[in-house]
């Protein structure tokens, strides 16, 4: 199934069918359930003019392919922001819980544009294609394209963590069409935690909650290439925090991510 027919099942009933090609170790990729959480909380709030501010992703348990059950609460309708919880539901119980804001611009005299550095990349087209591997990558990678710009890969035994490159959904398994908010959230969470390039064997690292500051609406298409960096703040004790910023190929800021990381090696 389709991305667009996990939307319009999103659309028409409370239950839909998680489809098969999404795993990512024992679990649904996270990206895809976050993906599936916003546009649940998009329809909810159901006001083109509400743009999302920001919202945070907490990965109760793990997800699996089949029936889940996704419901809907507005803990708040003010004047300008909306703020509402979507709950994901397998086995009667709550896997994942997203809690997200949504509101109008405002006028407002204070202005401060105190944006990160846009790391100057090359462009995709000159960077090798991470190759996916059947039985020795997440099935769910093959749903995409990365290109590493700087850092090392998962596994290589770095003394140093963070990467940074190019992502988009691969022009094999989708069609090109207009991005949507769900898409972003799925291609956003598709890289690594940052600290696994400094993993020697392969061991699971697992992400605990997730917060995301959206900065510019998207005007994109699915086969569109987006900058990412990671970057870690700590680690120790088992897990680990990191930020990440994403652009587009104009080196306009779309989002501001962090992490929390449990870490198992």
């Amino acid at each position: 199934m389709s991305l667009i027919g996990l939307y319009q099942q999103l659309e028409q009933q409370e239950w839909i069918d998680i489809p098969s090609g999404w795993l990512q170790g024992r679990t649904v990729f996270g990206g895809l359930i976050a993906g599936l959480l916003i546009q649940k909380a998009i329809l909810t709030v159901n006001d083109s003019e509400k743009q999302l501010l920001s919202c945070s992703v907490s990965f109760v348990g793990p997800v699996q392919q089949g029936a889940a059950k996704l419901t809907a609460e507005v803990l708040r309708q003010g004047k300008s922001v909306t703020t509402l919880e979507i709950r994901l539901w397998q086995d009667d119980a709550v896997q994942s819980v997203l809690v997200a804001s949504f509101g109008l611009g405002r006028e407002s005299r204070i202005v401060v544009n105190n944006q990160p550095t846009v790391p100057d990349y090359v462009t995709a087209d000159q960077l090798e294609k991470m190759v996916y591997l059947e039985g020795l990558m997440p099935e769910c990678l093959q749903q995409f394209e990365l290109c590493w710009a700087e850092g090392h890969y998962p596994m290589a035994g770095s003394k140093t963590p963070d990467f940074g490159g190019w992502c988009r959904f691969s022009p094999q398994l989708h069609s090109n069409r207009d991005l949507y908010l769900g898409d972003l959230f799925s291609l956003m969470d598709v890289w690594p935690p940052g600290v696994l390039p400094m993993f020697k064997t392969p061991a699971p690292a697992s992400s605990l909650s997730w917060h995301i500051t959206y900065i510019h609406p998207i005007e994109n298409q699915l086969h569109d290439w987006f900058k990412y960096k990671v970057v870690t703040e700590f680690a120790e004790h088992g897990y680990s925090t990191e930020y990440a910023y994403l652009w587009d190929s104009e080196n306009r800021l779309i989002a501001i991510l962090r992490q929390t990381v449990a870490v198992f090696a």
